[in-house]
């Protein structure tokens, strides 16, 4: 009896966690298809995204046994003969001109005029077999004198590795020398800095002026009755039934010079002739703020639902300003929802591309623009990758910065 009073206890401990790992394991398969489809569509496109960001594969790819017999080179004198006989059997050695063809613009993307000079040297492949390196150089010299230059040879060592940092660099204007030291592009070079600042500057304008016009509507539904308030949230959620394409022609019809805005803005006697509000900076931030305006007044809505109205008239009643009552007592509770509003409004705006590239002018494009371009028409999809990750990279440190700001307040409350 003695003995088995003692194992009891054990046995009650052995079920309790085996019925404990049989719920463990029942939420997380409830769970698992959701974590699969975030890991397939979420996840493992973002890096595929990061690796391409870094991988360099033409020159690795195609170029093997010239990049080994350029190893040793000090890339400032003459390259060797055997790095000439090395890249006939190289290109010699392709199979497709579709790899060819990405060789040569990638090395293009490093010195003007390689695309040319690679697929003409192609199409002139096969030279006389049995050759010795050095009639090879002598051959390929006669073929194409280029080949004498070191830029192009340069180009070929400095990215004869499968990784490279030289598409993150460029992204923030920063280049690789020819002995590989990180130095800055030149002023006339440097394009993506100001094109960063350009995207924050606007995605803070759209942001603010969201804040602005979010606020006192959001504070208004929320101290309607919920019938009234639920009749006007349709209006404010039409946006999300309407395609961006539509909204945005429909704005170009309304900004250009014989539109709406313009003709009622003369109609009223407040400008004399139409005002330049399409193709500029203007109308694209008129019209984000537009698409936008939603998603910061449903965070606001719904914090400022919670807020007791009693505590505003607590307020007065104790001899307070009603105006005072609003910005000391009201305005810090909706602090979660100003922050949510503002952080989702500003991350979106910086990823925006279609409206700026319909309603802005070359000025105004933000960085998506740049990478849309690289992807479609540059066909250079590690620097697209590049300027993904960048984009990527400032939305993980103002979400960073958001969840800092937000801990603060609440550790300070």
């Amino acid at each position: 009896m003695a003995q088995s009073m003692t194992l009891e206890p054990g046995k009650l401990v052995g079920q309790l966690r085996r019925a404990e790992r049989r719920k463990r394991a029942f939420a997380i398969s409830l769970t698992l298809p959701l974590l699969l489809f975030l890991l397939f569509t979420f996840l493992v496109p973002i890096g595929a995204l990061l690796v391409r960001a870094v991988e360099n594969p033409e020159v690795a790819n195609t170029l093997g046994r010239t990049a080994k017999a350029l190893s040793s080179w000090n890339r400032t004198a003459a390259p060797p003969a055997v790095a000439y006989a090395a890249l006939i059997e190289d290109l010699s050695a392709i199979k497709e001109q579709s790899d060819a063809g990405a060789l040569a613009r990638r090395l293009n993307s490093e010195v003007s005029g390689a695309r040319s000079l690679i697929m003409s040297t192609y199409r002139a492949l096969p030279l006389a077999p049995g050759l010795t390196p050095e009639q090879v150089r002598t051959q390929l010299l006669a073929l194409d004198a280029r080949w004498g230059e070191l830029s192009y040879w340069q180009a070929i060592a400095k990215n004869a590795s499968r990784w490279t940092p030289d598409y993150l660099l460029t992204s923030l204007d920063l280049k690789r020398d020819v002995q590989g030291h990180i130095t800055r592009v030149d002023a006339d070079s440097a394009a993506f800095a100001n094109i960063l600042v350009r995207t924050f500057k606007i995605s803070a304008i759209v942001t603010l002026f969201c804040l602005l016009l979010g606020y006192p509507l959001a504070y208004w539904l929320s101290i309607l009755s919920t019938r009234k308030a639920n009749m006007l949230m349709i209006l404010v959620l039409v946006p999300f039934w309407t395609s961006i394409l539509v909204r945005v022609a429909a704005w170009i019809v309304l900004l250009q010079s014989n539109g709406l805005v313009n003709r009622s803005l003369m109609g009223l006697g407040l400008s004399d002739a139409p005002l330049p509000l399409l193709f500029n900076r203007l109308g694209v931030i008129i019209a984000m703020v537009h698409i936008l305006l939603p998603f910061m007044i449903l965070p606001l809505y719904s914090v400022m639902k919670s807020v007791p109205p009693t505590y505003l008239r607590a307020a007065v009643s104790l001899g307070s300003h009603p105006l005072a009552a609003f910005f000391r007592v009201y305005v810090p509770q909706t602090w979660p929802g100003v922050g949510a509003g503002g952080l989702l409004v500003f991350i979106l705006s910086i990823g925006y591309y279609v409206t700026p590239a319909l309603l802005g002018g070359a000025g105004d494009q933000m960085l998506s623009y740049y990478i849309a371009q690289y992807t479609n028409v540059n066909v250079n999809w590690g620097m697209a990758c590049a300027l993904g990750a960048v984009l990527l990279s400032a939305t993980l440190v103002l979400y960073a910065l958001y969840r800092r700001v937000v801990k603060s307040e609440l550790s300070l409350g």
